[in-house]
């Protein structure tokens, strides 16, 4: 855990004095009614989400520091019930949807929430993180961290809270995402960086996780780079490739100055020389990058690696990197780019990781740009589609096909929905790009195609009702 800043520390000290002497806090106290809490929520909880999103965004590493400080009865549980969602969240779950590791700081934070005064209030705005954080722990964890209270009655609550449908996995996941949602623009992940090789196998998911969520949020990562600096020269750490795959994010997706960059790119030539199966393990994570979800900036990303990783290196590595600056300089469009991949690419298996990369590297532009096109673009899918041709018989896997197939679809079916007068010559120009194309890239045959045109007939019940 990193120690939270002075500053973060004296907003906090100062928050909690207001609480203490806020008038909505005594009435609550002498009234006990729970429109005064309430009030001292909507007066109060703002004031500490502010604190929370700052520190998220500027100083990830200090939220469990930041957090921990919020569970001091001091603050009468405000925000808790936030926290307690994220710590939730936080965890890493399996292909069962459980844990790896257990969550300690979900257990802090609900024991704190159940030894509040407050909880009688609380517990109504819990009940949904305490049910998904129980599936996703094992049941003897749940039942050591229950038998721990001394209250009866804050026990028999907790019980209450393990459901029997999230026995069966699918139903926890269906409950993960559905919780999951609630949060889905709210900023609440943090990690640690591993000391030792052991460390880093348990914590890589995590801190995996976190450091591409950083960069695909766009978010200020100057206070993480000291210490993701410090944990990629930790020499002790040079046989594993979860920590290439770290060195990899950091290389692709954070702004180096030259000195850290040179660092950098002396790892990744030693790792090239000591590291078993280097080129296997580099292009397997990088085929992984180019699958993920989020949004990475992936020609940045190129141009990054080229010069640390590609720069320097004499086989597979630095030739695919040289073809893939050469993608990016020339673009995907130009007939030297082509004959290069082609030379590179009936180097190399056709199902191989490189190969697959090269092929994500160029959906990467197709992606970008037919999903992007308006109706009344539409005569620039008549120019793309060339293109097409060139890289399906390039390549020569289904798919990239089916890929590109299933872009087209999509844009040729929002194209009739939006030129509904089928005499009108911007239907008829599509109608007659479809038939003329699609059969011959393979996307469809004739008959599917007279049924994407067919002019649906109105049921009689709907005729009526149109009356």
């Amino acid at each position: 855990m990193y120690e939270l800043d002075q500053k973060y520390i004296a907003a906090l000290e100062q928050c909690a004095e207001d609480i203490q002497n806020a008038e909505e806090l005594q009435q609550y106290l002498e009234e006990e009614e729970e429109s005064h809490y309430l009030q001292l929520k909507e007066r109060f909880e703002p004031v500490l989400g502010a604190i929370y999103e700052e520190v998220a965004a500027q100083n990830p590493l200090q939220l469990i520091s930041l957090e921990s400080i919020l569970l001091d009865p001091l603050f009468e549980g405000l925000f808790l019930p936030r926290i307690l969602g994220y710590s939730v969240l936080r965890g890493e779950v399996d292909a069962q949807c459980k844990y790896y590791l257990p969550q300690e700081h979900f257990k802090s934070v609900l024991l704190a929430i159940c030894q509040s005064a407050n909880f009688d209030i609380l517990r109504k705005r819990i009940g949904q993180a305490i049910q998904v954080g129980f599936a996703l722990s094992s049941d003897i964890w749940v039942t050591n961290l229950i038998n721990s209270l001394d209250n009866k009655r804050v026990r028999y609550f907790l019980q209450s809270q393990k459901l029997e449908k999230y026995r069966n996995s699918q139903d926890r996941w269906t409950g993960y995402e559905r919780f999951k949602r609630q949060f889905t623009h709210d900023n609440y992940l943090t990690a640690s960086f591993p000391g030792s090789e052991a460390e880093l196998k348990l914590l890589y998911l995590h801190l995996k996780n976190f450091l591409l969520y950083r960069v695909g949020q766009k978010l200020d990562n100057t206070s993480i780079i000291p210490h993701l600096h410090t944990f990629v020269s930790n020499k002790s750490l040079y046989a594993s490739k979860e920590f290439l795959h770290i060195l990899m994010i950091y290389g692709s997706y954070f702004d180096l100055e030259p000195a850290k960059q040179e660092d950098v790119k002396a790892i990744f030539g030693q790792l090239q020389s000591t590291l078993p199966e280097y080129e296997e393990h580099f292009m397997a994570f990088l085929l992984e990058l180019h699958h993920y979800q989020g949004n990475l900036d992936r020609v940045a990303a190129d141009n990054r690696m080229a010069i640390v990783a590609g720069s320097s290196d004499k086989g597979m590595l630095g030739e695919y990197y040289r073809l893939v600056n050469m993608i990016h300089q020339k673009g995907y469009t130009n007939d030297e780019v082509h004959q290069a991949i082609r030379d590179f690419y009936n180097q190399h298996e056709g199902l191989s990781a490189v190969n697959d990369c090269l092929r994500q590297t160029i959906l990467h532009y197709f992606r970008g740009f037919i999903p992007n096109l308006e109706p009344s673009d539409y005569p620039e899918l008549f120019e793309i589609s060339k293109l097409y041709s060139i890289y399906i018989h390039l390549f020569v896997n289904q798919k990239f096909t089916q890929e590109i197939k299933e872009m087209c679809m999509d844009y040729v079916q929002l194209l009739i929905k939006h030129f509904t007068d089928k005499r009108g010559r911007d239907y008829q120009d599509i109608k007659k790009f479809v038939s003329g194309t699609f059969p011959d890239l393979g996307f469809l045959k004739e008959k599917e195609i007279v049924e994407l045109f067919k002019t649906r007939r109105k049921s009689s019940a709907g005729a009526a009702e149109g009356k």
